[in-house]
């Protein structure tokens, strides 16, 4: 598993402060590298509590945005200890925009300087990647 780079750790601990989480009070960041580029997102939660919005999946958006699409890392910054892995959703997204889910790292830190590490066929494994789709 190739470590995710302290930039973009620093980026992910960044952008936590940036979430608007008045609600969980959970806050997020998270810094992704695709396409040699790195992107940030912070979570945005909603008093609808179902139209929040994950960190990871806003980072995902940016690089959609930007043209980026080979996911190649993922740092991701909470509060908790141990740091908290990304969520069922996240993980499929994230799939979503890697042609191989085991050279891609998952890193989860908190601002303590915990780390935890997978790669993201750890995280998803036998994901639904649109391989299952009919053919057009």
């Amino acid at each position: 598993m190739t470590p995710v780079s302290k930039e973009l750790i620093a980026r992910a601990l960044a952008a936590q402060s940036k979430a608007y989480a008045p609600y969980s009070k959970f806050n997020v960041g998270a810094a992704i590298q695709m396409s040699g580029q790195v992107f940030e997102g912070a979570n945005v939660e909603n008093a609808s509590y179902p139209l929040a919005v994950c960190a990871e999946r806003t980072a995902i958006s940016a690089a959609v945005i930007a043209g980026a699409r080979e996911l190649e890392a993922v740092a991701v910054s909470t509060n908790s200890s141990p740091p908290s892995s990304p969520c069922g959703a996240c993980r499929q997204v994230l799939l979503e925009f890697s042609s191989d889910p085991t050279k891609v790292t998952v890193t989860a830190v908190n601002p303590a300087g915990e780390h935890r590490s997978w790669t993201l066929a750890e995280l998803i494994p036998d994901g639904f990647n649109g391989k299952e789709l009919p053919a057009k």
